[in-house]
């Protein structure tokens, strides 16, 4: 699934190409993905302007000029692909957006599992699929005192509570693994047990790893690529993600890099650098 580098690199890709730009035609190819596709989803879209395309956690969120914002999630295998040229669609191009110079955007998803849904401006906070997000991980509000407000008294692995969205919305398998490593925090810690200097640590490096990711395009695993067809780069710099037996690449334990099961996700660290 794109994690929040992938969708903030694919948000930018969207801007370069849609705001300031009239929709003139939306084909609905199917009638829903996750969720169905509002019944006026076509109507509402057509003839209006982009004024801006920002994300939220993993959700990209395209505001038009009327007050309505189109939510889009990719799911696990979603791509959005922005083209000069007219699209050949094929099966599981689900969605096409046409604009007035002739740019076009496909929204395709082999396995179905990403939406696109809209909802009024002034009342995006309230969502549901919104409302409950936590802080975003690149924000003042994410900080060594937040994180140590909302670890108090949770017993599960640290890992897990990265993976909350309620604690913090965005961060998914690879980039918690990433940071934790570079913490030097077990994925296997109560999570009650981090506040504190473990906390500071751990947020820089949740900061910095996510930058880095977005600087490089995302990670490309499986399906993921940039609006533009392209793919990222930072899976050339995972430090432990998918290296499973694998030399460590800032220490010298031995041992190699190793992989668990935490909540039926793989999990991979190095048991002597992360404590």
């Amino acid at each position: 699934m794109p994690e929040l580098p992938e969708v903030e690199t694919v948000c930018r890709g969207l801007r370069a190409g849609l705001v300031g730009r009239r929709i003139d035609c939306v084909e609905i190819r199917r009638p829903d993905l996750r969720i169905p596709f509002p019944s006026d989803f076509a109507s509402r879209l057509t003839g209006r302007y982009v004024r801006s395309i920002d994300r939220r956690a993993k959700y990209i969120l395209i505001y038009l000029d009327e007050g309505s914002v189109v939510i889009c999630h990719l799911g696990m295998s979603g791509r959005l692909l922005v083209s000069g040229e007219p699209p050949n669609l094929g099966a599981h191009d689900h969605v096409l957006i046409g604009m007035d110079d002739g740019t076009r955007v496909v929204l395709h998803d082999s396995r179905r599992f990403g939406l696109m849904t809209l909802a009024w401006k002034s009342e995006l906070e309230a969502h549901p699929l919104l409302a409950e997000l936590g802080p975003e991980p690149l924000s003042s509000n994410f900080d060594g005192a937040y994180m140590g407000r909302a670890l108090k008294g949770r017993r599960a692995p640290i890992k897990g509570a990265l993976l909350d969205q309620r604690m913090v919305a965005g961060i998914g398998n690879i980039y918690a693994c990433e940071a934790l490593y570079r913490a030097r925090i077990s994925p296997l810690r109560p999570a009650a047990t981090v506040p504190g200097r473990r906390a500071e640590r751990l947020v820089a490096a949740v900061k910095s790893v996510l930058e880095e990711a977005i600087s490089a395009g995302g990670s490309s695993l499986r399906d993921y690529v940039r609006t533009s067809g392209e793919l990222g780069y930072f899976q050339h710099r995972w430090a432990v993600y998918g290296r499973e037996g694998e030399p460590c690449l800032d220490c010298d334990c031995g041992s190699g890099v190793k992989r668990l099961v935490q909540s039926g996700r793989s999990t991979f660290y190095c048991p002597s650098r992360q404590r």
